[in-house]
């Protein structure tokens, strides 16, 4: 296995969760209700698997090693952009949701803000997928992969949350407004 299949394997659960996210929009938007610990896990898993685990596997190890062979360093800086945004959004996700539990009402600000962050998470990740074709094809070494695998794989909290992540979904995905 290598650096970049860890990234991929990444992206297969985030699609998961995209879907998650498209199913829960849709409901809060045709008026039914999704509860407030289900969105809170929704944000719990944009906050500490994206931003705190992908987002720093790529943004800390990935894109310097890319880039230190002065190679694809553009589309590594709309990735760091991408990123940002990605994480603004999560932030007014976070925001409207703490305002809609504390009695405002804020379904409507909620659910565009996590149609926002399904749009960004489908045109990211198929543009990341793009971008690691080419790096592991044109850049990297074996060598390297392994190398940012067993990085990868050394970080304990890191798979922990990586399984606590797999395990969020699939709690998600087994709920009844999911299935419905």
């Amino acid at each position: 296995m290598s650096g970049t299949e860890i990234l991929r394997n990444d992206h297969k659960q985030i699609r998961r969760l995209e879907k998650v996210i498209v199913k829960c929009y849709t409901k809060l938007y045709a008026g039914n209700d999704i509860p407030f610990s289900d969105l809170d896990i929704m944000v719990t898993i944009m906050a500490e698997f994206l931003d705190a685990v992908h987002y720093a596997r790529e943004e800390d190890q990935y894109f310097p090693c890319v880039a230190s062979y002065n190679s694809l360093k553009e589309e590594i800086r709309v990735f760091m952009i991408e990123h940002e945004f990605g994480r603004r959004i999560a932030s007014n996700i976070s925001k409207h949701l703490q305002r809609w539990k504390s009695g405002e009402d804020q379904r409507e600000p909620v659910a565009r803000f996590l149609k926002a962050y399904a749009v960004y998470l489908d045109d990211h990740l198929t543009k990341e997928d793009k971008f690691f074709d080419n790096a592991q094809n044109q850049v990297l070494s074996q060598e390297e992969e392994k190398m940012m695998y067993e990085e990868f794989r050394a970080v304990t909290a890191v798979i922990t949350k990586f399984d606590d992540l797999v395990k969020s979904i699939d709690y998600l995905e087994s709920t009844h407004w999911m299935k419905n």
